[in-house]
């Protein structure tokens, strides 16, 4: 019921917004808040092992065009805040379990934050965004718009996981369970990070580059109909590839590249180990 009346909303914009449409908005947020519906979940019939929800991206947009841009702001002159009226910042209680360490951080109303996850100042969590139980988000990280973290993920300092929001048929990104993103890496464009991966400091994934697996001599790419996927337990860190032709030869230049240098055994767990005492 919930999703025939979304979908309607979404392709048949009505002249005014009524009463009735807010308030399926409402129902639809507060499912997304709860965890109830994501932009994408599990899938074990597909390659990527992931299966977009296209209607919950779908209500995500149907928000932004039914909300009014209104002053959010605590003290407009020392701190301006205008944003939609559908998206303010998620309500939390001591009783949701969630660590929010004061100095700047923000989480958008429709997404959902696990038990136990811990938020380093400054970082963002945006709409659609799902988060699992005892995810640690440092500083400076982001977490984009439906992007999918999963549980006891380290989402290091000034990380940026990419949101895919547009087209909604789109996989966002996905860093499932028990993953370690390094500092200032960057995922994006949809793509894949598969459990107990480690991606090192400064590794970038997208769909342009190719990651070259030294363990088990394959190139990881994405193709026009799927994703770069990142296997588990590959440990990737950022590398070089040399012009083998032309000019760039000639002036002997090297193209960045991630590189699968190993897969995790019991020494990376112990590098990676989150300090008990942070939780």
């Amino acid at each position: 019921m919930l999703q025939a009346e979304i979908e309607s909303l979404f392709d048949s914009k009505p002249e005014k917004y009524t009463e009735e449409h807010f308030g399926t908005f409402a129902k639809f947020k507060a499912a997304l808040n709860a965890g109830q519906i994501r932009s994408a979940e599990p899938d074990a019939s597909t390659p990527t092992g992931w299966r977009v929800n296209a209607w919950v991206k779908k209500g995500i947009l149907v928000g932004f065009r039914m909300g009014q841009v209104v002053d959010f702001s605590i003290d407009t002159p020392r701190q301006p805040y205008f944003d939609k009226a559908t998206y303010p910042v998620k309500q939390f209680t001591a009783q949701s379990g969630i660590r929010i360490v004061p100095g700047g951080s923000s989480i958008r109303d429709g997404c959902f934050v696990g038990k136990g996850v811990t938020c380093m100042p400054p970082m963002y969590i945006n709409v659609g965004a799902w988060v699992g139980d005892g995810t640690m988000v440092d500083s400076h990280a982001l977490i984009g718009s439906c992007a999918q973290i999963g549980a006891r993920c380290h989402i290091s300092a000034a990380a940026q996981i990419g949101g895919v929001l547009e087209p909604v048929g789109a996989l966002p990104v996905v860093i499932e369970d028990d993953v370690m993103v390094g500092g200032n890496t960057g995922v994006y464009e949809g793509t894949v990070v598969k459990r107990r991966a480690v991606l090192g400091t400064g590794v970038i994934l997208n769909r342009s580059t190719p990651v070259y697996d030294l363990v088990r001599g394959l190139v990881h790419a994405a193709t026009d109909d799927q994703p770069l996927i990142i296997p588990e337990e590959a440990v990737v860190v950022a590398g070089s590839r040399a012009v083998t032709k032309g000019q760039g030869k000639d002036w002997g230049i090297s193209l960045y590249t991630p590189v699968i240098v190993k897969y995790r055994d019991e020494k990376t767990d112990l590098k990676t180990q989150l300090e008990d005492l942070l939780r």
